[in-house]
């Protein structure tokens, strides 16, 4: 209990036992739960723990290197305003939504001929599965999104991670160091000089490798279809480990469900699929310091998936989006913009540690449809 632990905002108190409980095990160093935290399995969302020597399985999750990319075209929203509703369309054509999907055009990259890290990461039997999965987005909360700055100019936002590959890594290396999978139970920590931490790290880099691949090649795709050049460009993972020096000690940094944000790191933060999504930079403070150079990576629930379906109406979340003119096609009410914070107020409870540089307006948002259940989700 004497280890220091940060916390942002006002959260449920099993939240932050679960917190705390997290950290008592391995050698964590120190804590912090952004303000859009939640409960997550065996470790809050939202949650991020410094350990010496050690990774945390469970910490990094099943999503390995979930995280969000943007970029800017020189497009002019009043542009392309008139075809929104093709351009989504088209969108939901060729991008595959949903669990278990593989993607129709089969993508070429370089990850996948380098035999010495599938080698290490001992997931070579997965090689031709993760080729055909590259590209697909997912279910749950992943998304692409189409914005407009305070300039008109139009960006394109996407969500998603490792896909079944991650999933697959994570079940497969928990289960060898004797973890559980669950919300209450302890994490799942190794050593990271051990035969299996060495392992585990090889395939959670290929993993974080492999999500920044699906994720530029879906943007580009989506780009093919708007038309206009990429003049800008902010990528993060946030369900990853990181080796980091703090404090003059160098740790690893586990971070779940938030974004690093080190002075001059930028990182793309969306609200929900009806709100602004924004553009921020870390910056240097002694709360910056406390905050392992960590914020949030949204705007954080406020109700499960199971209590929204019941809570809300699919005609309540479509009016909310008729009020903020945004399109949509897909989604099912958990992922309603009533069931989660509002990001400006969560941003609120980080302003000593990050600057917003961008505010971002969704005008159009593609997810998977209703009762597409995807176990890949972060």
């Amino acid at each position: 209990m004497d280890k220091p632990l940060k916390v942002f905002g006002a959260h449920e108190d099993n939240t932050i036992a679960q917190m705390r409980n997290c950290m008592q095990v391995g050698n964590a160093v120190a804590g912090v739960l952004c303000a859009d935290g939640h409960l997550g399995y065996a470790q809050p969302v939202g949650g991020v723990i410094a350990y010496d020597g050690q990774v945390s399985i469970s910490g990094v999750g099943f999503d390995i290197g979930c995280g969000n990319m943007a970029v800017k075209l020189d497009v002019p929203f009043w542009s392309i305003q008139h075809r929104s509703m093709q351009i989504l369309r088209d969108i939901a054509n060729v991008i595959s939504f949903g669990v278990g999907r593989t993607n129709d055009e089969r993508v070429e990259h370089g990850l996948f001929d380098d035999s010495d890290a599938w080698k290490a990461s001992d997931m070579e039997a997965y090689r031709n599965k993760a080729v055909a999965q590259l590209g697909t987005v997912g279910g749950g909360n992943h998304y692409v999104d189409l914005l407009r700055d305070e300039d008109g100019f139009v960006w394109i936002g996407v969500h998603f991670g490792s896909r079944g590959f991650g999933h697959t890594s994570a079940t497969r290396y928990l289960k060898e160091a004797g973890g559980k999978d669950g919300m209450n139970v302890p994490p799942t920590v190794v050593d990271e000089h051990s035969e299996l931490g060495q392992r585990y790290i090889a395939a959670m880099e290929l993993a974080g490798r492999y999500s920044y691949a699906g994720r530029e090649w879906v943007v580009e795709r989506v780009r093919k279809i708007i038309g206009g050049n990429i003049v800008d460009m902010v990528h993060n993972h946030h369900n990853y480990a990181w080796r980091e020096n703090h404090g003059g000690r160098d740790l690893w940094v586990v971070r779940k469900g938030a974004t690093p944000a080190f002075p001059g790191q930028r990182g793309f933060v969306g609200g929900s699929m009806g709100d602004d999504a924004v553009i921020l930079e870390g910056v240097d403070s002694e709360e910056a310091r406390a905050s392992l150079y960590s914020t949030v990576h949204g705007a954080g629930r406020m109700f499960g998936r199971n209590a929204a379906k019941k809570r809300f109406t699919r005609e309540e979340m479509e009016a909310w989006l008729h009020q903020r003119g945004v399109l949509l096609i897909g989604a099912d009410i958990d992922e309603s913009p009533m069931a989660y914070r509002r990001l400006p107020d969560v941003l609120a409870h980080h302003s000593g540690s990050v600057k917003v540089l961008h505010t971002l307006r969704p005008f159009a948002v593609v997810m998977a449809g209703k009762g597409e259940f995807d176990p890949w989700k972060d």
